[in-house]
């Protein structure tokens, strides 16, 4: 069945009604696909306490933080490091049968994380495990989902349709902030549950009504090219995923050997998967796609994005549970649900902006719209550096509402730019590399804010802890012990909707007089010990983000006028630049 008239290499089009039809299908389903996935990848975040109390397992405890931060992590570092593999092998296979799949594979991850056997460290283990098992599934999906709209809609409207795949994606990443809090207040099991009956029903619906319409290129797999790669990113991002813990004498462990070593074989290990991709017959990815500026430049400024917006999310958290809600009479373990309700300005921006931004640059091009996105969302990281840590909630909603504006204007655009840049055939492998650097820029914005953010905090929280501790009546030992454990046990407890000073204090609390533990534990009192040591953290990390943003915009505004790449046999109709040869 062929669904859109301007590829080359199809069978005679259908009716127009017959086209749009099956558009408005593909579109549905790949938005499900996406949506589901960006959901699952943000869900745990806020469900993470109930989970561990499920288990009966303490994540802060040291034997259990590897488990905390792989089922944190797994899903994201699982896709990062197969999307690329997996969009060439669509390029090969066929990209709907590997969609499919990954709709399959990603629902029964689902299932069985629903049921998770036992408790401890073994149901710890097992969820690690399949939320891996769900970041295939999802790799399968993002490697795909772009490049089948890209087949199914022609130039003029593929914007449209990549603006509301985009938006969809991203939102259920904001969105899953509240519905992981809402169902974690049932049963922790439902996090994952919810995911069953959509997938089970979107893996069906895929089977039966997709249709690959695509030229498919008959060649070899790239084993070679594709295991180094995959080695690579992974020793990268579990160097990245265990640098921001403490070791012995420090804080972090970045400059531990074991994590020196990772980082810089996984660095040398990618420098030598693009020697070899220029060496093979057929490469798993094709290095002369970076020779097209739209491509490179469209690719460059998604990294940097999906880095900063990354930690604008882990930072409002951190800023939302560990400050601002206690401060505002919300117990610590209710902060996880109410932090995604309040960030409810920053979706509401994205969903406003990205399918307008689709819209219109399907007419005038992306470059204008992601340049003005990123520079937008520059100005919403530099206004949240002013305004205070106890801030009015009046002040602070459309800031963020002005940075879901930003990074909704510059989402859809920049990936519709980089889907026509390349020729059909590469179509997956685009869609796989924009997903890879989208998925590993929000494991490396952990790591990057979460070190800023420690750093930050390392500088003035001990002396701040120290002389707080030691007026509530600790000894002045257990004081100093206390103020210079690592910052990261604060962050961490914050983060998971713990009471900070609880997990600091241990059970030294039960030593101290029960009115100096009842003010140590307060709702208010850790927030108010910690302002100004967060306010530098956070005022390091979001100055770091805008700059990040703003080497965006020019990344993006380097990408040259709309261009969209046409096959010889291609109808060409309103398009301002010529084909360039491969």
């Amino acid at each position: 069945m062929s669904v859109n008239s301007t590829e080359a290499g199809e069978a005679n089009p259908q009716s127009a009604q017959t086209t749009r039809r099956y558009q408005l299908m593909v579109l549905s389903n790949t938005t499900l696909g996406v949506f589901m996935a960006f959901l699952n990848s943000s869900i745990v975040i806020i469900a993470l306490p109930a989970i561990f109390r499920g288990i009966h397992l303490n994540p802060l405890a040291p034997a259990n933080v590897g488990y905390l931060l792989w089922i944190l992590l797994g899903f994201s570092v699982a896709s990062a490091v197969l999307v690329v593999s997996l969009g060439r092998l669509g390029d090969l296979l066929g990209r709907v049968r590997l969609y499919n799949f990954g709709f399959l594979v990603f629902t029964l991850g689902s299932l069985a994380l629903t049921l998770t056997p036992g408790k401890g460290s073994s149901a710890a283990a097992f969820i690690v495990a399949m939320r891996i098992v769900q970041g295939v599934g999802g790799a399968l999906l993002f490697a795909n989902s772009n490049a089948i709209l890209a087949d199914a809609f022609p130039p003029a409207r593929r914007g449209t349709a990549l603006g509301i795949n985009q938006v969809a994606g991203l939102s259920g990443a904001f969105l899953g902030l509240i519905v992981g809090g809402l169902l974690a207040d049932v049963n922790w099991r439902l996090v994952f549950a919810i995911s069953v009956p959509f997938g089970a029903f979107g893996t069906i619906w895929a089977y039966f009504k997709l249709v690959s319409v695509a030229p498919r290129k008959h060649a070899k797999i790239d084993y070679l090219g594709s295991s180094v790669f995959a080695l690579g990113l992974i020793l990268i991002l579990v160097a990245i995923t265990y640098g921001t813990q403490p070791s012995p004498g420090h804080t972090m462990s970045w400059t531990t050997p074991a994590i020196m070593a990772e980082g810089l074989v996984g660095i040398a290990l990618l420098i030598a998967f693009f020697v070899i991709e220029r060496h093979v017959a057929e490469p798993m990815l094709d290095v002369k796609l970076f020779r097209l500026r739209a491509f490179a430049a469209g690719n460059f400024a998604n990294l940097l994005a999906a880095i900063g917006r990354g930690g604008l999310q882990f930072m409002l958290i951190l800023w939302l549970q560990g400050i601002w809600l206690p401060l505002h009479g919300y117990d610590f373990a209710q902060t996880p649900l109410w932090a995604g309700i309040y960030m409810l300005p920053l979706t509401v921006g994205f969903l406003v902006a990205g399918p307008v931004s689709g819209f219109l640059s399907d007419r005038y091009g992306a470059r204008v719209f992601a340049t003005t996105g990123m520079a937008v969302a520059a100005v919403s990281f530099l206004l949240l550096l002013a305004i205070p840590v106890n801030f009015s909630y009046w002040a602070f909603a459309p800031v963020i509402f002005m940075n879901g504006i930003g990074f909704g204007l510059f989402a859809a655009p920049n990936t519709s730019a980089v889907m026509n840049s390349v020729p059909a055939r590469s179509r997956g492998t685009a869609s796989g590399v924009l997903a890879t650097l989208t998925n590993t820029g929000q494991v490396l914005s952990i790591g990057i804010f979460f070190s800023l953010m420690i750093i930050g905090l390392s500088t003035t929280l001990p002396g701040q802890l120290f002389n707080g501790l030691s007026k509530a009546g600790l000894p002045a030992a257990q004081a100093n012990a206390i103020a210079h454990l690592p910052a990261v046990a604060s962050l961490f407890g914050a983060f998971l909707g713990f009471n900070p000073v609880k997990v600091l204090l241990g059970h030294s609390l039960s030593r101290l007089p029960a009115h100096s533990a009842a003010l140590l534990t307060s709702k208010s009192y850790f927030p108010s010990l910690i302002s100004g040591a967060f306010k530098h953290g956070i005022g390091i990390a979001f100055t770091v983000a805008a700059i990040l943003c703003v080497a965006a915009g020019v990344a993006s505004a380097l990408r040259g006028r709309h261009f969209v790449h046409h096959e010889a046999g291609e109808i060409v109709v309103d398009e301002e630049v010529p084909a360039v040869a491969d």
